[in-house]
């Protein structure tokens, strides 16, 4: 099996569905290495430790990560199952943004960012990373987030050890929209 499709099946059992295979989830993320091989293989997955550890290490968004021991293993971010990721709040660069769609502006432009079905919105500190993100959906949409202002007005970030910015909620007021499908660059 290829290695996306290998981190498609981990992201699932990582990040929303662990129960799917027979895992549980620490309160913070992490399984055991052991225990992921093991319950892949019962569900029709045979990895090496070897074989993960190149997945892990090759996925272009570095989703995954291990523990300092390397018997853990957890999603960076991104759950919808609950779990507490304890990741130490961090001031963000004074601009980040997000890659969307244009069917989801007007919504977006009036609500703000919400995080939907995961425990946190995803931020980005690139508008090339932001590009990538929309696009995965269609004609990306580009929005700047105004983090220095949102930080001064208290709201907390932070950072994943992908990079990913993570907060509760970005209030309309904090968004400006920077490209969409039309609009010159």
């Amino acid at each position: 099996m290829d290695s996306v499709r290998i981190s498609k099946r981990l992201s699932l059992h990582l990040r929303h569905a662990p129960e799917k295979i027979g895992i549980t989830l620490e309160s913070d993320g992490w399984v055991e290495v052991e225990t992921l091989l093991g319950a892949l293989k019962q569900h029709g997955l045979a990895l090496s430790r070897d074989r993960l550890r190149e997945v892990v290490a090759g996925n272009d968004k570095q989703r995954f990560a291990f523990d300092e021991t390397g018997t853990r293993i957890r999603a960076s971010q991104g759950h919808s199952v609950e779990v507490e990721l304890n990741l130490p709040t961090a001031t963000p660069p004074a601009r980040l943004y997000h890659g969307t769609v244009e069917r989801f502006l007007e919504a977006i432009l009036r609500e703000g960012l919400r995080p939907m079905r995961r425990h946190d919105v995803h931020l980005s500190a690139t508008i090339d990373t932001a590009i990538a993100v929309g696009a995965r959906r269609g004609e990306p949409v580009i929005l700047g987030v105004d983090a220095q202002a949102m930080t001064e007005a208290g709201h907390e970030f932070r950072v994943s050890a992908n990079g990913v910015w993570l907060t509760s909620a970005v209030p309309p007021e904090f968004l400006q929209l920077l490209a969409a499908p039309g609009t010159p660059e």
